[in-house]
């Protein structure tokens, strides 16, 4: 069986290292910008949506989002109808910093897929979409505190 899950690792270890050194001048650190974008393109989400949406847990979501808003980059509002739930929304600081992350992001994009056709792009694209929900099963099951049977 060939190594999928190491080559995606390593893709995704050297991308998300980029952009920590890119990101740094921004005060943006350790995967910060991953939830920045998300809150920027889900205004109102709440930290339990957004973790699940990350794929960590709650702990390290609410370190991240602590530091989001200690820098200045989000802001959390009550909800109207349940003043327990925090919205989480950017602030101007966070949505000026949004077009250098998503030409960062573009950046990337193109890099990993040159020399691949629209077709193979398109391909890659749908067969790791469904990696991704064969991964989100376990991820659910053992969030859950199951055991996987291996």
């Amino acid at each position: 069986m060939k190594e999928i899950l190491r080559e995606i690792g390593m893709i995704a270890r050297a991308l998300d290292s980029i952009s920590n050194i890119e990101f740094k001048e921004l005060d943006l650190t350790k995967g910060q910008y991953l939830y920045l974008v998300r809150i920027f393109e889900n205004p109102g989400i709440i930290q339990e949506k957004l973790a699940e949406m990350i794929k960590v847990d709650r702990t390290t979501a609410a370190r991240a989002i602590k530091k989001l808003e200690s820098n200045g980059f989000i802001e959390k509002k009550d909800d109207e109808s349940n003043k327990k739930i925090n919205r989480l929304f950017p602030t101007e600081k966070g949505k000026g910093v949004y077009p250098f992350i998503k030409r960062e992001h573009d950046y990337s994009n193109l890099v990993a897929l040159n020399g691949f056709s629209e077709e193979e792009a398109e391909s890659i694209y749908h067969l790791l979409q469904r990696v991704r929900t064969n991964v989100e099963k376990d991820w659910e099951f053992v969030k859950k505190g199951n055991k996987r049977d291996y």
